[in-house]
């Protein structure tokens, strides 16, 4: 009862401080793997000893197995085989001639500097060929690089993390064996990628089957289903041929995600939240089982070698691989810098340390301890660093553009227009047959669905898209769709017209901001438009007036004559939020209710003759804040 109680125990603390360690690198906007290495570090036995991971004993294999196969599935599903194509060729090379780079160069300075014996140089180069997804990932979210390196840096990280771990045990096994020869070396490792690869195929088919045509299982048991066939397809790849199962799961995860499959994001995001677990957990046990005094026992040498591996082998890895692409040398400059060690290197240095230990053969704690250093270094040196030389290097990625609105009617047309004319793309939802032909005939995509689902939603192509906004009459319809859009695909801006206090729609939990005004009536606005009862007109608020123009828009707007629609701020024009706080600067363009206007049959006539334009159209008026009340006078 007391072995029992003290795993309990172990695997608490350990989950206790992976999360702790996840919510403080979300806060403080930290790459998460740096605060665990840090806690589990803190948490071990050279430490205040609150962590043994070795009581776990053989459990703590069992563990990084099961948890090494959910976090490489979840990396293949963030695999788009589409934006893989654009840098195929690049890839296809760190994948391979990259991996022979940095098992030469990495084995070598090993050797030469750490002075470690060739067989153990060369166990430890295979061990660190890998980068780590779950550490690039969330890298390059936070610094929001460029799209077609952070596609090449996400493959390569997904892509060669099982090609490396097969490679490594298969070095492991000739070393274990005494077999030298290169040529079995070689098939081992060909059969593994095969049969792994296979399995997975086979197995991320079968398992888009039950999310399309199992209909009697909730979308819960289909998460689970997955997870049950994702681990048996593991276990029967293991034992087919040993350690082939790392390519199963990638495989798996990446058939799965390019199938198709309705509700698929539901399904990433359950994975996603087991992968940030998993990931917790064996990152906080494998660094409190590391031993601090092993790693300064390492030497300069085994210094010299991780600074080696990260500015001589890699940029030579980068430069031989991308020597005939597009890329510029900026991009080329920021790849050469980004190769952090992640969660695979650690498990695998871990295993390979106790399989060392098990056949006598010595060297095994100084390759865990070389590896993470690897990790240590490359983490706080490039992970830390990654965003301040995306910014220098001027390869940070422009804010996403573009506009889905539900709901077709005068008022969302209209604002379609505005973002149509600065050259962003829109996409209109709705089941009306009247509306539909004004949207296109302003050249507007429209797509007729009255169930919006997923895969309404991945037509629209929410998931490149800057702004969702549902404008329908029927306000808490409106809330719903916007939730739905923001958990499932997460764009950066999400907006409805719905009849609810602003201050509970800007809640981290749904993302979602009431767009315009609080209680817009939008059927009355609508009529306003169609019958030309408004004017259009635009006003920039002046710092040296900012306060009294601040509070007559808002007279107005409680008085129900005045819709602030568009906002345009540091040359961005967005739509307007309820609970946005207005800057001096500020562009803000509105519909005033006006009886005498006739801004139909302007719109119309401008419609025919001229292109949509800000600053050509004559019925966006400027109009100093000081004039409002008049021009709503009958």
């Amino acid at each position: 009862m007391e072995a029992s109680f003290e795993i309990t125990q172990q695997m608490v603390i350990a989950v206790f401080a992976g999360i702790t360690a996840q919510v403080l690198a979300a806060y403080l906007r930290l790459p998460s793997i740096v605060l665990l290495l840090v806690f589990g570090i803190l948490l071990g036995s050279d430490a205040l000893g609150l962590l043994h991971p070795h009581v776990l004993g053989t459990g703590l294999e069992v563990i990084v197995a099961l948890a090494t196969a959910i976090i490489l599935f979840e990396g293949g599903l963030n695999l788009d085989l589409r934006e893989l194509g654009k840098v195929s060729l690049s890839l296809q090379l760190l994948v391979t001639l990259g991996t022979l780079i940095t098992l030469l160069g990495g084995s070598m300075a090993a050797h030469w500097l750490g002075e470690f014996p060739w067989n153990i140089a060369f166990l430890y180069a295979s061990i660190v060929v890998v980068t780590g997804p779950t550490v690039v990932g969330p890298l390059l979210k936070q610094i929001n690089v460029d799209r077609q390196v952070a596609t090449l840096l996400e493959g390569e990280g997904v892509l060669i993390d099982p090609v490396g771990a097969i490679l490594a045990f298969v070095v492991l096994d000739t070393i274990l064996s005494g077999d030298a020869d290169p040529i079995d070396a070689i098939i081992g490792l060909l059969l593994r990628l095969l049969v792994g690869g296979a399995i997975g195929a086979a197995g991320g088919y079968l398992m888009s089957l039950i999310f399309k045509r199992a209909d009697v299982l909730s979308l819960e048991l289909k998460n689970l289903v997955v997870l049950a066939v994702l681990w048996s397809l593991f276990t029967l790849a293991q034992m087919i041929r040993s350690e082939s199962g790392v390519m199963t799961t990638v495989i798996a995860g990446a058939v799965f995600a390019n199938s198709s499959v309705p509700e698929e994001r539901l399904l990433r995001r359950f994975k996603g939240q087991l992968t940030i677990l998993s990931v917790s957990v064996l990152f906080i046990l494998l660094a409190a089982d590391l031993s601090i005094a092993s790693v300064f026992a390492l030497g300069w040498g085994s210094l010299f070698t991780v600074l080696v591996l990260m500015f001589i082998v890699r940029p030579i890895n980068i430069l031989c691989c991308t020597w005939n692409s597009d890329l510029n040398w900026r991009q080329k400059l920021f790849l050469s810098w980004v190769a952090p060690r992640g969660i695979v290197s650690a498990s695998v240095a871990s295993l390979f340390a106790i399989a060392l230990t098990k056949h006598g053969v010595n060297g095994g704690e100084a390759i865990k301890a070389l590896v993470f250093l690897t990790i240590l270094m490359t983490v706080f040196c490039q992970g830390l660093t990654a965003g301040t030389i995306a910014k220098w290097l001027q390869i940070t990625s422009k804010e996403a553009t573009g506009l889905v609105i539900v709901g077709c009617n005068p008022l969302s047309l209209l604002i379609a227009r505005f973002f149509q004319e600065r050259g962003e793309a829109v996409v209109m939802i709705d089941t009306d047959p009247k509306c539909f032909a004004e949207a296109e005939a302003q050249n507007l995509r429209v797509i007729a669905s009255s169930a919006l689902d997923t895969g309404v939603l991945e037509e629209a192509g929410l998931a490149s898209m800057g702004t969702f906004l549902a404008m329908t009459n029927n306000g808490e319809v409106n809330y719903v769709l916007a939730q739905r859009a923001a958990e499932e695909f997460d764009p950066p801006r999400v907006l409805a017209v719905f009849p609810r206090d602003p201050q509970a729609s800007t809640s981290a939990e749904n993302k979602v901001d009431q767009a315009f005004v609080p209680d817009l009536g939008i059927k009355t606005w609508n009529e306003y438009l169609s019958s030309g009862r408004v004017k259009l007109g635009t006003t920039t608020l002046e710092e040296s007036e900012f306060s009294s123009q601040q509070n007559r828009i808002q007279e107005k707007i409680q008085a129900g004559d005045l819709v602030p629609l568009l906002v345009e701020r540091d040359k961005r024009l967005q739509i307007m939020p309820a609970s946005i706080d207005w800057k001096a600067g500020d562009r803000i363009i509105y519909l005033l209710h006006d009886p005498r206007s006739n801004l139909l049959k302007r719109l119309s006539g401008a419609s025919q003759s001229t292109p949509l334009s800000l600053e050509k159209l004559p019925e966006v008026e400027q109009v100093p804040v000081a004039k409002l009340a008049e021009l709503s006078k009958e």
